[in-house]
């Protein structure tokens, strides 16, 4: 049995008028397009706000790691500057100071007659294998003798 509308109701309801006890679709949709839209929403802050550090992870170590600082500062602290100053270390390839300032120091202790430091583990070349410059180089000569 369904109830009968109230006197003073119209004759035709609108589609998002739900009957008593029935499930409202309309709310479901509109529960479901918030849901979405703030999941998407933080997608997109979260991706542009780490635009600056993808961008400065193909220069150096110590740019990646100010740039990643100063994201950080900014996402926490709401202060746009710091992004911004993020963005604009990103945007700029910072010199090589490292590199002629340990040649100098390597060839003042030369000078001074120091013994040079112990390789680091990153700097020792790897292993010649099958493929490396000096494998072509006798596989050249080798076809020179035969020829």
């Amino acid at each position: 049995m369904t109830p009968a509308p109230h006197p003073a109701a119209t004759g035709h309801l609108p589609f998002f008028i739900t009957a008593p006890g029935a499930t409202d679709i309309l709310m479901i949709v509109a529960a479901v397009t918030l849901i979405v839209s703030v999941l998407f929403a933080g997608v997109l802050f979260l991706h542009l706000h780490s635009l600056p550090e993808r961008m400065a992870h193909r220069g150096q170590k110590l740019q990646f790691e100010i740039v990643a600082v100063l994201c950080l500062l900014a996402l926490f602290t709401h202060t746009h500057i710091f992004w911004v100053a993020a963005l604009l270390l990103a945007f700029v390839d910072l010199p090589d100071f490292g590199t002629p300032l340990n040649r100098i120091a390597r060839a003042a202790e030369a000078v001074a007659g120091l013994p040079p430091p112990p390789p680091k583990p990153e700097d020792a070349a790897p292993p010649a294998d099958a493929h490396g410059p000096h494998a072509t180089q006798g596989h050249e000569t080798e076809g020179r003798q035969h020829a």
